[in-house]
């Protein structure tokens, strides 16, 4: 037979437990315009990104991810640039 659970106890206390709203917290806080939330990053679908799996040797990929947060970004960027310059088609196997 199931039976109702108790309530759990606050562990709240005294509202100057509360943490302190700083400047970080607030960055990362959600952000509301006329009751809307607003979303943060980029719009899901504002780009023309395609989704792919693709092989790189290990070490180009601990090189760009040495580089931190954004670093599928760069690697974009980096290709992008070379297309500048080079013709994929005209590259021999």
């Amino acid at each position: 037979m199931n039976a109702n659970k108790p309530d759990t106890t606050s562990t709240w206390v005294d509202p100057d437990d509360a943490p302190e709203l700083t400047d970080d917290w607030f960055q990362q806080a959600d952000l509301y315009r006329d009751g809307q939330l607003i979303r943060r990053g980029r719009p899901a679908n504002s780009g023309k990104k395609v989704s792919t799996t693709v092989r790189f040797n290990a070490e180009i990929i601990t090189a760009f991810r040495a580089t931190g947060k954004g670093w599928q970004t760069r690697m974009n960027d980096a290709l992008a640039d070379w297309l500048k310059t080079h013709s994929p088609s005209q590259q021999s196997i």
